[in-house]
């Protein structure tokens, strides 16, 4: 099994030029969202020029109260269109509790799709479906990723 390369360096989230290879390196962020970012749309990583993301793992925890109203809270990509990689069940969104892909209350898209790899150029970014969300002061997003 071969590395994926790319022309190009990449440009890493802050702005330096990152001569490792796409591919090689497992890669973290934790963000924490406010409920008006998550309700709003927001940018988790952004578009990398010449570069695609491939979720490896992901978790949701929901701070300041369990999260109400929402039907579920979205880490988003695009393959063709936009897809949901993760879809965090609002029952399950309870304060403090650690949700992970594929386990209860954190769906992933069937046959591992979620797993694949995104669209070069584009975003991962995280939302909602429903309703805004309501009591719950912050969401944590825990992502693992490649760059390819």
């Amino acid at each position: 099994m071969g590395t994926t390369t790319f022309s190009g360096p990449v440009v890493s989230q802050n702005g330096f030029n990152d001569s490792r290879t796409a591919g090689s390196v497992l890669e973290n962020i934790r963000r924490r969202f406010t409920i008006a970012e998550v309700n709003a749309g927001a940018t988790l990583l952004p578009a990398l020029p010449g570069a695609a993301y491939r979720m490896i793992a992901c978790k949701a925890i929901s701070v300041g109260g369990a999260a109400g109203a929402v039907t579920t809270v979205d880490v988003l990509g695009t393959s063709t269109s936009s897809r949901k990689l993760v879809a965090y069940a609002q029952a399950n969104l309870t304060q403090s509790t650690v949700l992970v892909d594929g386990g209860t209350g954190g769906t992933v898209l069937a046959d591992g799709a979620s797993y694949t790899t995104n669209d070069v150029n584009t975003a991962i970014t995280v939302g909602k479906t429903g309703s805004s969300i309501t009591t719950a002061t912050h969401i944590d997003i825990i992502l693992d990723y490649v760059i390819e």
